[in-house]
């Protein structure tokens, strides 16, 4: 029974590894030392150097976070526009060319399909950022909209490496890589150029870490001479590989929601404080009835919290009130490195979830003091 039981697991993790999608530069990071983990279907490089190390290289310096599991979607034609206007909560006629926006597809039931970010390309020309564990359900999702409006869709995911050059001291870096001036580029906004001596280089002022820096979308034959090449003008200001572990971390504490986690098919935008990116000027899916929640308020909202006493918030853990009634639950949580406190995010009642209002998290049969604060949690 124990050799059928054994062999069973391994028949098991013999699928999933067969399953297991691997990004181009997934050789790279092993040679590098790189710890691997299944996440969102891809082999990914999880830590290096260890997490803490990884943080501070970021919030400090430069780090490089290989991120080629996100999804790309190219979408054009003359109805292209008004495609992502009616699946996307954000009002895409606000952009411009060169130009990005983060968004939110909401779905038919009140719930968050995914958080993505739309480029505008050119004109009636869009790129559509999606997340890894996602990329097959958006992509229907967006295709059973466009039954309607008969735009050109097209998923290249599989074709794009992505690059997060992340830190104050990126722009430095990468400045000597191209001739673009990087400064110019403002946040959320690009530009398409030459950069390491591959053309069509899509230069992006946005990241997921709340210390600068840059993204870089390019064909996956010519990933691995971008990664070289971004690494040897990073020497000199102690450049490092940086994995999805500390990308965590960094993003927590900015604030940022993490799809399958604080956001999910289940959560409202405004529950989750994406009120801001949610636009009722205009018609878009699941609408009306996200505009009665807005007028008449949601049961719940995401909020941030500090803990006073020792400890580590996790995923699941309940929160409750000083009664010890459960009023909520953690959806993110971890010890800062920046701040040596525990962090977290988590769903409250609305009438518990003012700034400064003291709850307690379980973990497992303590109740430890929190106060829920304002984001981000650390500040550059």
């Amino acid at each position: 029974m124990r050799f059928v039981e054994k062999n069973t697991i391994f028949t098991a993790e013999l699928i999933l590894n067969t399953l297991m999608k691997t990004i181009a530069l997934n050789d790279k990071h092993q040679s590098l030392g790189a710890k691997m983990v299944p996440f969102a279907g891809f082999n990914m490089p999880v830590s290096y150097a260890g997490v803490n190390i990884e943080h501070q290289v970021v919030r400090e310096s430069v780090g490089v976070f290989d991120v080629s599991h996100m999804g790309e979607f190219f979408i054009s034609g003359p109805k292209s526009e008004a495609l992502l206007q009616r699946v996307c909560s954000n009002d895409i006629s606000k952009i411009t060319i060169g130009q990005a926006q983060y968004n939110c597809m909401p779905n038919e039931t009140g719930g968050i399909v995914d958080d993505l970010i739309v480029y505008k390309m050119d004109e009636d020309s869009y790129m559509a950022v999606v997340n890894a564990s996602n990329i097959d359900k958006d992509f229907a999702h967006i295709s059973k909209y466009n039954s309607e409006f008969g735009a050109t869709l097209v998923n290249n995911s599989d074709d794009y490496a992505l690059l997060a050059v992340q830190g104050p001291k990126a722009t430095e870096v990468l400045q000597q890589l191209t001739e673009v001036d990087l400064s110019a580029i403002k946040f959320y906004h690009f530009e398409v150029g030459t950069l390491a001596g591959i053309n069509d280089i899509i230069i992006s002022a946005t990241g997921y870490t709340g210390s600068g820096g840059f993204e870089l979308y390019c064909k996956n034959q010519d990933a691995e001479t971008l990664w070289d090449a971004v690494f040897k003008a990073g020497e000199s200001f102690g450049i490092q590989p940086i994995g999805l572990a500390a990308r965590d971390t960094l993003r927590l504490e900015m604030g940022y929601c993490l799809y399958g986690n604080d956001i999910d098919d289940t959560t409202s935008p405004l529950a989750a404080g994406l009120g801001w990116i949610t636009k009722f000027t205009k018609d878009f899916v699941n609408s009306e009835s996200l505009a009665i929640e807005k007028e008449q308020g949601s049961s719940q909202k995401l909020v941030g919290f500090v803990l006073e006493e020792r400890g580590i918030p996790r995923t699941g853990y309940e929160i409750v009130d000083q009664d010890g009634t459960v009023i909520g639950k953690v959806t993110s949580g971890t010890m800062s490195p920046s701040l040596s406190k525990g962090i977290g995010l988590g769903y409250v009642t609305t009438s518990n979830s003012k700034i400064y209002t003291p709850i307690w998290i379980q973990i497992r049969k303590n109740k430890v003091a929190a106060t829920i604060t304002k984001l981000p949690f650390y500040k550059q």
